[in-house]
């Protein structure tokens, strides 16, 4: 099937294929058509399987069909990396901004925003803290919507961000599209999201929470003092072109990335307690390959889209299984091969098990006596060796850093 055989009209199609869009993804095949009806949805799919497109697609082409005033579409995303990637997503499908967007995010500066808003936006991408910053200041109207995105819906209706979006639909109107979708949705967060909603077709085209296929994925029993060590033998002993790097906390992100900045390592960090400039430049400089290492907290989870990601390595086992899934979903993407590999303590064992029963997949252990490896789960095989063969499996650039003092 061809976007063509979607709905699209043939300007929009030609647009797709200037974009390298050839064969639309199967979120994509199932989402568009009922976007264009105007109908409610909820789509789940993995990562990197075109989600951004599948909704951002049918909306232009609504929007396009009729001119009318007012911000009419209202995208909301839980970081501010996510809303600045899907803004650039909506540039390239809408290169000569028929549609004029807005981007509401924080740590930018807020009188720019506004003065956006005030050239007549039709598109507000934002995310829920500071846009209702300019709900309070009055320098936004979201009566005229007509349609509502919550990207990365199961992190927008958590609790952690839940009452901010309930305060943001109470300036919607009722009558409206509402569009959902993420990689990941509890049953608990599917019915929070249906009470928003109208009838919502739900589009499902994996099973719920699996991890991308496209991903190798492995786990490394670690003692905890030999963690940092583990990390260091895997980058200076497996090729790779670009790893991200995820721990738990801030202050675990700027301790690794000086401990590797030290080794000479090509290395930037993208955490909260950094400026919207500096999280920019990092992922800026991750892109672009002059930093070959990311370290970054779980803001980055669902906000990156960077071609050639060859690894991502969890240093911390996330808290929550859900973020297990959209980390290693930052590789793996658009088909491409990824791999992921998690470092487990023995006290973060109980986390690990409860990804597998999230996910339903159990991880292979790769047990390392040298750094204190100590068996695996009830639901983990244990190898002895490495989980993708020799370096030149790999395929892409092997790179080993000077050593400090050489």
């Amino acid at each position: 099937m061809s976007f063509s055989k979607l709905g699209l009209t043939p300007a929009l199609v030609r647009r797709c294929e200037a974009l390298g869009y050839t064969t639309p993804t199967p979120i994509q095949k199932r989402a568009i058509p009922v976007i264009l009806t105007g109908a409610d949805l909820i789509g789940c799919a993995e990562t990197g399987t075109g989600k951004t497109a599948a909704f951002l697609l049918p909306l232009v082409e609504r929007l396009l069909a009729s001119a009318r005033d007012g911000v009419r579409l209202l995208v909301l995303a839980p970081t501010r990396e996510l809303a600045a990637q899907i803004a650039a997503n909506l540039r390239s499908i809408d290169p000569q901004e028929r549609l004029r967007c807005a981007s509401l995010i924080g740590g930018e500066n807020i009188e720019r925003q506004i003065r956006d808003l005030r050239r007549g936006a039709c598109v507000v991408i934002a995310t829920p803290g500071r846009l209702l910053d300019h709900l309070e200041r009055g320098s936004v109207r979201l009566s005229r919507i007509e349609a509502l995105v919550l990207d990365e819906a199961d992190r927008m209706l958590d609790m952690g961000f839940w009452p901010d979006v309930r305060r943001i639909l109470a300036n919607l109107p009722s009558e409206r599209q509402t569009l959902l979708f993420s990689a990941t949705m509890s049953p608990a967060i599917e019915a929070i999201a249906r009470q928003t909603m109208r009838s919502p077709l739900l589009v499902e085209v994996n099973t719920r929470g699996r991890a991308a296929a496209t991903v190798a994925q492995a786990a490394y029993p670690v003692a905890m003092g030999s963690k940092t060590a583990l990390l260091i033998h895997l980058l200076e002993s497996e090729g790779y072109e670009r790893v991200l790097v995820f721990t738990r906390t801030r202050r675990g992100a700027e301790r690794l990335s000086r401990l590797l900045s030290a080794r000479d390592y090509p290395v930037n960090r993208i955490h909260a307690d950094r400026t919207q400039p500096q999280r920019d430049s990092a992922l800026r400089g991750f892109k672009e390959g002059r930093h070959r290492v990311l370290v970054a907290t779980d803001i980055a989870a669902r906000g990156i889209d960077v071609e050639a990601v060859s690894h991502v390595i969890n240093y911390d086992v996330p808290a929550a299984p859900e973020d297990y899934v959209h980390r290693i979903g930052r590789t793996g993407r658009a088909g491409n091969a990824g791999r992921a590999i998690t470092l487990v303590t023995p006290v973060e064992e109980l986390s690990m098990n409860a990804i597998e029963r999230f996910t339903g997949q159990s991880i292979d252990r790769v047990v390392l006596p040298d750094f204190g490896g100590i068996g695996a789960s009830a639901s983990g095989s244990i190898r002895q060796v490495a989980p993708f063969g020799r370096r030149a499996s790999f395929g892409v650039r092997s790179f080993r850093p000077r050593r400090a003092g050489r």
